[in-house]
This record gives structure tokens, C-alpha cells and sequence, in this order.
């Protein structure tokens, strides 16, 4: 009920928050109910504040009768039962797969053709593609709660599908490798080919997708860090990673941009590389282990989470000086 002002007297709302006064002379009960409440804020802010959903751009070209592989990469926490992927054609949505539930034909998850374990992988394949799977694909979060609700498709990765009649495209992006594993110190090599032309513009490499994606190389002169152009061929647009760290996992995509007007044209359907740690020995590798056991339970703690921990500290160090003063004035 919402309070209202009378002609005898304000009738006023008490505070959300209770004070360090108010905890003093309050029942132990109360104390419990507003560490739970802060605890509990805290913890949905900082579940708010992890989710970031990426994806490609495209528009990424497919022949009709081959797989498409279309890539998700979810950072921060992250369960199955609240990724699936929706395709937008017509302003129409059709659900293409559920990590949930559901059945699903001609559509295969990318972990489980992957030996290694790719931690909020959510990139799929899809089999035996037809000129029905042209469209915009969105990796979506859900709330958990409604099955029907998740985030605006205000993004998604355009697909275009080659029919067995249609002219040859002006330009190909072909991206062969769909995973790449390697040890910190390696070279890696990172194969893209590009046929045809296409409209006048460069060729770039990018690391992850969305704004936050990482330049890589540009083929114009311009030195990077430990990458280098291969250019085996005119057609050739490799590149090799020298001396990689675990920093350098991700997923890496060969994208072709039209200078006028300045937009991105084409993309390569992404190689994703994971980059393991290189141990020198045994024991130095169970003490390194045990020790980041003991330092970080949960195997990292983000930055984020040692902020929440603190909040923590500081609520419960609060709720015992209260107490600590209500024991000396009962």
C-alpha cells in the first residue's frame, strides 16, 4: 500500500536499505533478511554484467548441398538451457535449434564433432543446406524463466546460398580450418583463400566478432605484432601467429570490405584457435596446479567477482559492529 499525506500527519515509506541505527535496535531476523537482500542484488548484477553473446557479421556464402558452419561464442557464465538459435527470413522466425530440447534435423552442435572441450562454444552446424537456409541466424540468450523470450535480434550473421544453376559469385572466402589447437611458443598458421574479385577493397583478419572485435592484419604494409603474411599465391590470404600465448585463443575470421561504400562484403566462416598452456615438467605443473586450486576455487575469478566477494565482506563486517553495539545498549 502506498503511503499518503493527511491533514494530522506524513505518513512516510521506510527505507529500502535499513541503517546501521535501525540494525542495532532490530531482532536478529532482520539482520539475516538484509545481508540476503545485498548478497542477492549483488549476485544479479554481477550475472548482468558477464553475458555477452558474439557473433559473425557475415554475409557468409554457402553452396547448396554443403554445411554451414555458424559460429556463437557466449562470454562470462554460461549454460546450455539458455542458448538457441533463431533464423529471420521475411520477418519470419523459426526456431533452428534449442540447446534446451527439442529435435532438430540436419543440425549438429560444433562440440560434439570437437575432441577438445570448447567452454560457451555454441556454434553449430547445419547439413545439406538448400536455398531455404538463406537468411539472418541469431545466437540467442533466453532469461531462463520464458521459454519464448530473449534478447532483440537487433544482431545476427547473414547467409547466402548458392543455387546448382546460379553464375559463379564474384568472390569466394574459404576458411578451411574449423578448429586449430596449438602450445604457447608455437607458430600457428591460419589458411584463408580467397577467389575472384569482388569490389575494390582490402582484405582484413579479425580476432572475435561484434564491436569489440580485435584487428589481426590488413595486407597493406602495416607492421603487427608476430603476424605475418604468407602470399603463397595472389589468391592467398594466410597468415602466421609466432610465438602465441593462451592470450591468442579465439576465433579468427578472413573478412573481404568494399571501399565505396565502406562496409564489410564478405566473411570466411571462422577458424577457432585454443592455445594450451606449455608445462615444463611434472611437479612444476601439480604445484602450479594445487596452488591455483588454493588461490582460485572456482579455477578464475574475474575481476567483477572479487568485487562482489568485497561487498560481502564489507555487509557482513557491517551487520557485526551492529550487533557488537546493540549488545552494549540492549
Amino acid at each position: 500500500m502506498v503511503a499518503s499525506l493527511g491533514d494530522h500527519g506524513r505518513h512516510t515509506l521506510p527505507p529500502v536499505m535499513p541503517t546501521l541505527t535501525h540494525l542495532a535496535h532490530s531482532p536478529p531476523c532482520s539482520w539475516l533478511l538484509a545481508l540476503l537482500l545485498v548478497l542477492w542484488g549483488a549476485s544479479e548484477q554481477s550475472k548482468a554484467g558477464k553475458w555477452q553473446v558474439l557473433q559473425p557479421e557475415g554475409p557468409m556464402l554457402v553452396a547448396e548441398g554443403e554445411t554451414l558452419l555458424l559460429r556463437c561464442t557466449v562470454l562470462g557464465s554460461c549454460s546450455d538451457y539458455m542458448i538457441k538459435w533463431v533464423k529471420v527470413s521475411n520477418q519470419d522466425q523459426q526456431e533452428i535449434y534449442n540447446f534446451k530440447h527439442g529435435f532438430f534435423p540436419g543440425v549438429m552442435p560444433m562440440i560434439q564433432k570437437t575432441l577438445e572441450p570448447l567452454n560457451c562454444d555454441y556454434s553449430i552446424y547445419i547439413h545439406n543446406v538448400t536455398t531455404k537456409h538463406a537468411g539472418t541466424y541469431h545466437c540467442v540468450r533466453l532469461d531462463g524463466l520464458n521459454e519464448n523470450s530473449g534478447k532483440k535480434l537487433d544482431e545476427g550473421t547473414s547467409v547466402l546460398v548458392k543455387r546448382a544453376g546460379d553464375p559463379e559469385p564474384d568472390l569466394w572466402i574459404i576458411q578451411p580450418q574449423e578448429f586449430v589447437l596449438a602450445t604457447t611458443g608455437d607458430t600457428v598458421f591460419l589458411n584463408c583463400t580467397v577467389l575472384g574479385d569482388g569490389p575494390p577493397g582490402p582484405i582484413r583478419w579479425f580476432r572475435g566478432a561484434g564491436l569489440s572485435r580485435e584487428a589481426i592484419y590488413n595486407f597493406r604494409g602495416i607492421a603487427y605484432p608476430n603476424v605475418t603474411a604468407v602470399r603463397a599465391s595472389n589468391n592467398d590470404f594466410s597468415i602466421l601467429l609466432r610465438g602465441i600465448s593462451t592470450e591468442h585463443s579465439g576465433t579468427y575470421y578472413c573478412v573481404k570490405f568494399q571501399r565505396k561504400p565502406n562496409r564489410q562484403y564478405l566473411s570466411g566462416q571462422g577458424t577457432r584457435l585454443r592455445v594450451k598452456a606449455k608445462h615444463t615438467s611434472l611437479q612444476e605443473s601439480e604445484f602450479t596446479n594445487e596452488r591455483a586450486a588454493k588461490v582460485f576455487p572456482s579455477g578464475h575469478l574475474s575481476v567483477l567477482t572479487l568485487a562482489v566477494l568485497g561487498l560481502k565482506a564489507m555487509t557482513l563486517a557491517a551487520l557485526l559492529l551492529a550487533l557488537a553495539a546493540h549488545r552494549r545498549n540492549p
